[in-house]
């Protein structure tokens, strides 16, 4: 009872966080730009969150060797209670300060996700749930937690303002940190000290990754999948919808298709993983989560269409993270997995924004049809490669100590 107890307060920890997340991205963008009137200034800033959140997921992975996940996970956690409050007490203090305290705020929520994550396996094993139902019900709450954060920040800044909300934000983070203190305490380290130097340490991540059939070839799928489906959320989709449309009612719909059929994917997941096969799941999802919703958009001017074809790559997207998540703890050594999970984690969150920015070439270079029709051809061809590569995934299926339990 105590472990699944622990694996509870996790998930909940773990919930808390990615809300409080959700809305520093939609607050500090937004205090930026009523304070300094400049939207340039208001995406710099996005930006500085993004890119030490990504390095550091990276790079945090030795640093987590050594200090253990479950202490890293506390002490980025209250630090990063600590930058968010600094960000909302000194919201005018100039605008370089406020660069350094986001990105310092990047970077602490990165280590503290990587650390989170290194901490469900140890928890699920002793609380005899299989992997393959935690990760997928992490995708199902990391996916509500979007749903309802972005707009939940949009609301509180509404009542409020952007600095009340910030300090909010300090709050999330703080009880996360001390729910996992108090409540979370694995049965092991996850992965021992190592006693390489830090960028030799590093350097053995890296090595892995490249080596390992099965992983190189679900995350390059997943790192392309990411790219077109933030490439269509950002750009191709808002340029459709006002060029075919003319009206923002469809890019709701849209949009709230995809989400609504990404959340629904991933309860179905969470109740059917552990009697579907993971490699063809896998990419299967990824097949019907990208390039259809795509081509679609290029071929057809009818919405209804297009919302039906958006809402079922949302569910086969919602099957791709709770199979790498598995992947990653049941195949990847425990000592290796700090700096393996971070790595990954990092390369396929860098999809995300590539994607926008590739897109906005293509739409402005090419036009909006072409654009879609060559993204979805090069999605396609992408997606349909784990279909064909069949040989590396069929360990996935064999029997693990973890799903014996």
């Amino acid at each position: 009872m105590t472990a699944k107890r622990g694996l509870v307060v996790l998930f909940i920890a773990d919930v808390l966080s990615a809300v409080g997340s959700r809305i520093t991205m939609v607050a500090i963008p937004w205090l930026v730009l009523v304070t300094t009137g400049s939207a340039a200034r208001m995406g710099l800033v996005a930006a500085v969150e993004l890119v030490p959140y990504i390095v550091v997921s990276i790079m945090a992975g030795p640093v987590i060797d050594r200090l253990g996940p479950r202490r890293t996970a506390i002490l980025a956690n209250l630090t990063s209670a600590i930058a968010v409050a600094a960000i909302a007490g000194t919201a005018t203090i100039g605008f370089a300060v406020l660069l350094v305290l986001v990105a310092l705020a990047g970077g602490l929520r990165g280590a503290a996700d990587r650390s989170k994550d290194l901490l469900f396996r140890p928890m699920a094993e002793a609380a005899e749930v299989k992997l393959i139902r935690v990760t997928s019900l992490h995708e199902t709450c990391a996916r509500g937690a979007t749903l309802l954060g972005a707009p939940l920040g949009g609301l509180l800044i509404y009542w409020t303002d952007a600095s009340s909300v910030l300090w909010i934000d300090a709050v999330t983070f703080l009880v996360c940190g001390l729910l996992i203190a108090g409540f979370v305490r694995p049965p092991e380290v996850v992965s021992a000290a190592s006693p390489d130097k830090y960028f030799r340490s590093l350097a053995v991540g890296f090595s892995y990754v490249r080596r390992d059939a099965l992983l190189a070839t679900m995350l390059i799928t997943t790192f392309t999948v990411n790219i077109f489906a933030s490439a269509s959320t950002a750009v191709f989709i808002p340029v459709w919808v006002a060029d075919e449309l003319g009206s923002p009612a469809g890019l709701g719909l849209t949009l709230g298709a995809f989400a609504g059929g990404a959340l629904l994917g991933s309860i179905a997941f969470t109740v059917w993983a552990t009697k579907l096969p993971r490699y063809l799941t896998f990419a299967l999802g990824a097949f019907i989560g990208g390039s259809p919703r795509l081509l679609v958009l290029g071929l057809s001017d009818n919405l209804v269409l297009v919302a039906v074809i958006t809402f079922l790559s949302g569910i086969g997207i919602a099957a791709i993270n709770p199979v790498f998540g598995a992947v990653l703890y049941e195949h990847v050594p425990k000592e290796l997995q700090a700096r393996v999970i971070g790595l990954v984690a990092a390369t396929s969150f860098a999809g995300l924004p590539l994607g926008a920015l590739l897109a906005g070439e293509l739409v402005s270079g090419m036009g909006l049809f072409p654009a879609l029709i060559t993204s979805g051809i090069v999605c396609l061809i992408v997606s349909v490669y784990p279909l064909l590569r069949r040989g590396p995934g069929r360990i996935l299926d064999a029997p693990t100590p973890a799903e014996a339990v």
